[in-house]
């Protein structure tokens, strides 16, 4: 069982918002399937949540679940004072903002839920887990419990076109950006993703985690087949050796194409082996020896070797995690 609560806030009466929603909207969309359309989060949508006792008893209800993951996102406005770090809602006044990102944690710190992820696209948001009260110090964060921010405690959160610049990362990174080989999307991965992705722009993510287990947001198509992948260990029966090469695995090589063929000419089982060993190729799991192309490997009867990734995915197949 896998829950999410997804929260937008654009209607604060001072100072209002115009993105929040629409990424809220957004992320509740992609979390909710899987990418080949599997049931991925139970969700729970709820836009423009009135006052700070209203969104908190939210928060206290989804991680009051016992379930396999539970999932917090937040778009809005967010602050920090001396004492903290606050997701703020649409009643704040002079000394009370809305929730305290400290309850926020303890809340998620004593969840029964396996897998416990927050993430926030607000202002100030790093400021979840490393309370003013310690100093800035990292609090503790309890086993299962993994936190993504849009920027650090001392930074604002960035809007532009109506959707907040970290989240319109997320979505990319939750459509296949951050995928792994096998089509898994950890928070992890989404953290390097949008890390890298920001480039020049002035606020940093924050990731923070503390977990003993893997942990997947969501799938999309694998770049490769998974039955390809797991042939690693039919070309490659141990991790040093290589696959040789001829002229028979090119499917261009043969007589009826109008150009020069050499013996022996392409035959259909090899030529299959050939486009399976292309693809792994193609995402770094071998390379030929010898020759730069796959094509001139086998024109000239070299071979081609796993990568350090291909071994790191050939132990997986060997080991049946794969």
């Amino acid at each position: 069982m896998r829950k999410a609560l997804i929260v937008g806030i654009n209607d604060y009466p001072s100072s209002p918002l115009y993105g929040c929603i629409n990424d809220a909207s957004a992320f509740s969309s992609i979390i909710e399937n899987n990418g080949d359309g599997s049931p991925n989060f139970d969700v729970r949508l709820v836009n423009d949540v009135p006052t700070k006792s209203d969104l908190k008893e939210l928060i206290v209800e989804l991680f009051q679940v016992d379930s396999d993951t539970t999932l917090f996102y937040f778009s809005g406005h967010g602050y920090i004072d001396e004492i903290g770090g606050y997701i703020v809602t649409p009643d704040y006044k002079p000394h009370d903002f809305g929730v305290s990102m400290d309850e926020i944690l303890t809340i998620a710190n004593s969840s029964k839920s396996k897998n416990k992820i927050i993430i926030l696209d607000c202002c100030h948001s790093g400021a979840l887990g490393s309370p003013k009260q310690h100093g800035g110090q990292t609090s503790n964060i309890a086993e299962g419990v993994s936190i993504l921010t849009a920027s650090r405690d001392y930074e604002p959160s960035i809007e532009v076109n109506g959707q907040g610049v970290f989240t319109t990362l997320l979505l990319d990174a939750l459509k296949g950006g951050a995928a792994d080989l096998r089509g898994h999307i950890t928070p992890g991965s989404i953290y390097a993703y949008i890390d890298q992705a920001l480039g020049p722009w002035d606020q940093r993510p924050v990731f923070k985690t503390n977990i003993t287990r893997f942990t997947s947001l969501r799938t999309s198509s694998p770049q490769v087949p998974i039955t390809t992948i797991r042939n690693l260990t039919k070309y490659f029966p141990t991790p040093e050796q290589e696959f040789d090469l001829n002229p028979s695995f090119e499917d261009t090589n043969s007589q009826v194409i109008e150009h020069k063929v050499v013996e022996p000419y392409a035959k259909s089982e090899n030529v299959a082996v050939f486009k399976e060993l292309q693809k792994l190729e193609s995402v770094g799991l071998i390379i030929p020896v010898g020759e730069e192309h796959m094509y001139f490997a086998a024109m000239n009867s070299k071979s081609c070797k796993l990568t350090a990734l291909g071994y790191h995915y050939w132990r997986l197949v060997k080991d049946r995690r794969l």
